[in-house]
């Protein structure tokens, strides 16, 4: 009974090994993902986006092209 014991314990051991060395390496975030966009407020509604998906007009910034058309009105 103690050597079936001993060699359920090996093979769970091994089995355990076995896993943890061939689990694929978890991919690394990148630098500039963890990084917040800086972001604008819209003019017209006040909706906060990033910078980057806003319209500039002047030193105002608009989060659609309606926003930015009813500005000029």
């Amino acid at each position: 009974m103690l050597r079936l014991l001993f060699w359920i314990a090996v093979i769970a051991a091994a089995f355990w090994l076995w896993r943890r060395f061939n689990r694929p390496a978890a991919p690394k975030a990148r630098p500039h993902d963890s990084e917040p966009a800086p972001m604008v407020r819209c003019a017209q509604c006040g909706i906060h986006v990033p910078r980057d998906k806003a319209l500039p007009q002047g030193s105002q910034w608009f989060c659609s092209q309606a926003h930015l058309d009813q500005s000029e009105r």
